[in-house]
Parts: structure tokens; C-alpha cells; sequence
């Protein structure tokens, strides 16, 4: 019986951001092994990240078409990559994974256009292999929760969503006409920034604990100079009929990364905020405001176990991407072993999540692009 399982990264050199939040997330359960990468361009930085990761030196890569051959070709290859490059090389790269029967995990946004993702997700399917993406907040224990209290009709039917994702990072960019990063450039980060970016966190979070899905969509974008947006207000209207508001910035001072939902029932209401993530905020119409801590020995929903500390030590971002990745880890290991994953297993952003997503980003830019008129999703 298969017990473990074996992994290649593309990107997450040890200068990079996200890649080794993806990295430290895996370590976290010592059912799988780094055993293969292609971890940055630069050939001098891809050996010494190899080295640095103890990874043999025959299977440090100098590109991802190699690796996805060789690693498909070898008896004891990888059973999946973790992709954690800039948006624009997503798609070739999982593509190039996927064609070669090696499962996919990738970074958001999936890609740049709804073809290209419905075309990775039938890849996934012809062949039989898991395709995750990592939205990477609904990884949460507390999230989970609440997610469950909707779905038990603790607030009854949704009537209205408020969210936003708020960073001051480029403030002091207001009226610059040159971007200092990757994120700021049309041929790397595809035709939006924050929707692309922060905005898109914000869609499946929603549709991930309430279930809803965006009908339509209205929304203006600020770009103060820029090439792409940096500050987008939007109205939306779910497909029950409900209504909502998203605000996605990148120049609110003050906040650092403010990423808060609050949703709205007719008999209570839910709010929950990224800088406090072990706590959730229960407003029943008919009682007194309840918060609801993770791991508190009252819970009842089933995702109340899913705790990695004991109550009151608090968890973080890493935690959340780990969640996501022990799900996968144990769908892996279950395929492997002729079984079949459960749907608490199967608890992770998948390549439709990614689509639901391009289909959000596209929406979003062609109703600011067109005087905010009303996009249907």
C-alpha cells in the first residue's frame, strides 16, 4: 500500500515569495518528498536552490518541458507539481504536466482566457488526474465552519454579500507611469492586476462558502497612471437573486492586507477577517452576538476537527495553503492505492474553481472597460 508520495516544483526558489509558502505548506505533512524541480531560470540559482532543497542533481531541470518528460518517463517520477510561476506561464506549463499524466496543482489565476483553462480541465479528465488550484484562504479550519453554519441555514437564505481585499502597497505609486513588478505588466500578468490578483480571492471565497455564483457583474476600475487596474470597486448579482459589493485595492492606507467578508441572511449574519482567521463573528437575529473560536470544544460542524494547534494558539496563511495541499496529498494516496477519496478529501479548489475564476477576471475588466455597464457572467 502506497503510504507516501513524491513532488517537483516549478518556481519557489528560495527567494521567492510564493513558491516557498507553497514549499513550507507541503512540509507540513510528511507524507510527501521534494524530489524534483525547475526552480528558477537562471541556471546558477536553479543548482543552488536544488542543492539548498537536497534535491539530486539529475533532477534539477533546466526547463519544465524536460522535466514533465523525463519525471513521466522515470518508474519512481513525481505524482504531482506544485506550479508557483507568474500567471502568464501557467497555462503552457500545466498543459506540458498534464499531457504527460502528471497530476497538477497550480497557482491562481488558472490562465489568461476561459479557452485555455476549459482546455486543461478536459486534459484533466480524458487522463483521470486531480487538477487543484490554490485559492488559498477557504483553507482555513474556522472558514470551513463557516461554510458548514450557511449550509445548515444558521443565517438562513443569503440576501446580501460585503467583502473586501484591501492593501496600501502602492500607494505611494499613485500617477507612476513605469510598474516596478511582474504584476503591473499586461504580457506577464494578463489584462487586470487586482482583479487578477487579490479580486479573484475574493469571487471564490464567496461562491466557496455560500454556494452562489455571480449572474452579473458591474464594476469601475482605477488605474491612476498605470497600465492595469489597482483599485476596483464592483456590484454583483448572485444567481438566487441576491446582491453584493466587492472592493478589491491596492492604495487603501492603512491596511496591509485586509481581506474581509461579511455575509448577510435573513435570520443572521457571518463575518470573518484574514488578520484574525481563528475567529468568526455569528450574529443570530433572535440572540446575542456569538464569536465563534477554531478549535473551541462547542463546535458541532464537522470541520471543527480540522485544527492543526490547540485553541488559542493562533494559526496562520502557511496552515490555510497546507490544509488545501493535505486534501490533495490524500487524494493522491488513495488513487494510488485503487481507492476512492471522500468528499471531505476532495475539500479543494479544483481547475473549475480556476475557470469560475478566469470567467469572473474577464467579466470584471469588460464592464469597466465599457462605462460600467452590467457583464453577465
Amino acid at each position: 500500500m502506497n503510504r507516501k508520495i513524491k513532488y517537483g516544483l516549478i518556481g519557489g526558489s528560495t527567494e521567492s515569495s510564493i513558491g516557498r509558502k507553497h514549499k513550507n505548506a507541503i512540509n507540513f505533512d510528511e507524507r510527501a518528498e521534494l524530489v524534483a524541480g525547475c526552480f528558477s531560470r537562471n541556471g546558477d540559482t536553479n543548482k543552488a536552490v536544488g542543492d539548498y532543497y537536497n534535491v539530486e542533481p539529475d533532477r534539477v531541470y533546466g526547463d519544465y518541458r524536460e522535466m514533465a518528460e523525463k519525471e513521466a518517463a522515470r518508474k519512481d517520477g513525481i505524482d504531482f507539481v506544485s506550479i508557483t510561476t507568474p500567471n502568464f506561464t501557467h497555462f503552457e506549463i500545466a498543459r506540458e504536466f498534464l499531457l504527460n499524466g502528471i497530476n497538477v496543482v497550480c497557482e491562481k489565476p488558472l490562465c489568461f482566457e476561459v479557452d485555455q483553462a476549459e482546455e486543461l480541465i478536459k486534459l484533466a479528465k480524458e487522463k483521470d488526474l486531480v487538477f487543484a488550484v490554490t485559492y488559498t484562504y477557504p483553507g482555513y479550519a474556522v472558514v470551513k465552519v463557516m461554510k458548514e453554519m450557511i449550509e445548515e441555514g444558521k443565517i438562513g437564505k443569503v440576501i446580501n454579500v460585503d467583502a473586501e481585499y484591501l492593501q496600501d502597497s502602492m500607494l505611494d505609486q499613485i500617477g507612476a507611469t513605469d510598474g516596478s513588478i511582474w504584476r503591473e505588466d499586461p504580457k506577464q500578468a494578463g489584462i487586470s492586476h487586482v482583479f487578477g490578483d487579490i479580486g479573484t480571492h475574493i469571487e471564490y471565497f464567496v461562491r466557496y462558502v455560500t454556494g452562489l455564483h455571480i449572474k452579473k457583474i458591474c464594476a469601475i476600475s482605477d488605474k491612476f497612471g498605470h497600465k492595469l487596474d489597482i483599485n476596483d470597486n464592483m456590484l454583483l448579482e448572485f444567481d438566487n437573486g441576491a446582491h453584493g459589493t466587492y472592493w478589491a485595492s491596492k492604495v487603501a492606507a492603512g491596511y496591509l492586507n485586509g481581506f474581509t467578508v461579511r455575509i448577510f441572511g435573513d435570520k443572521g449574519a457571518l463575518e470573518w477577517h484574514q488578520q484574525t482567521p481563528d475567529y468568526l463573528k455569528y450574529t443570530p437575529v433572535d440572540a446575542p452576538i456569538q464569536i465563534i473560536s477554531r478549535g473551541a470544544e462547542y463546535l458541532t460542524e464537522k470541520s471543527a476537527n480540522l485544527s492543526r494547534l490547540p485553541v488559542g494558539h493562533p494559526e496562520g496563511l502557511t496552515i490555510a495553503f497546507a490544509n488545501h495541499y493535505r486534501n490533495i496529498i490524500t487524494t493522491l494516496i488513495k488513487k494510488k492505492n485503487g481507492e476512492k477519496p471522500t468528499a471531505a478529501d476532495l475539500d479543494f479548489p479544483t481547475g473549475e474553481d480556476g475557470l469560475e475564476g478566469i470567467r469572473f477576471i474577464n467579466a470584471a475588466v469588460k464592464s469597466a472597460d465599457s462605462g460600467s455597464t452590467w457583464v453577465e457572467m
